[in-house]
């Protein structure tokens, strides 16, 4: 959603700034006990691209962060993790199984990476990720396991 915001200024000057309204999203980085992450590619309309990235999604009304975190990863890698680390509004998703994925219909043709942690933190840091919560992410999941 797009809002205009009138700002004034302390010499009396106005502009107008346009703002993008994002819904509010939970991102979260699996971490496998081997030291394998997981990513899921998918069509990003706005920059006419796939792109890799960490599993996330938009909170349905009313829902927790830690729960949209637990329910995206589900639904997008088919995984369920038995602990969930904050790392302020992202989560690091450890003690991982593998079940069935459920996605949602836009998400049908999502793929699914499994991966060693350090070429994804790589392919973040050397701009092959481009989405920016996900080079965050990886980057803060990175910092929590002192892999840097």
């Amino acid at each position: 959603m797009l809002r205009d915001d009138v700002i004034s200024f302390p010499d009396g000057a106005e502009a107008t700034y346009t703002v993008v309204e994002n819904p509010d999203s939970a991102f979260v980085v699996p971490y496998f006990d081997n030291g394998d992450t997981m990513l899921v590619r998918q069509w990003r309309h706005a920059w006419d691209i796939t792109s890799w990235e960490v599993p996330a999604g938009t909170f349905d009304e009313g829902e927790d962060p830690a729960e949209c975190a637990r329910r995206e990863l589900a639904e997008e890698t088919g995984l369920v993790a038995a602990r969930y680390r904050s790392l302020g509004d992202l989560f690091l998703a450890e003690g991982l199984t593998e079940s069935a994925r459920h996605p949602e219909t836009y998400e049908q043709d999502m793929e699914v990476l499994r991966l060693p942690f350090t070429d994804a933190l790589q392919a973040a840091l050397q701009g092959q990720i481009v989405h920016s919560g996900s080079v965050t992410a990886l980057c803060r999941a990175a910092h929590a396991l002192e892999v840097f």
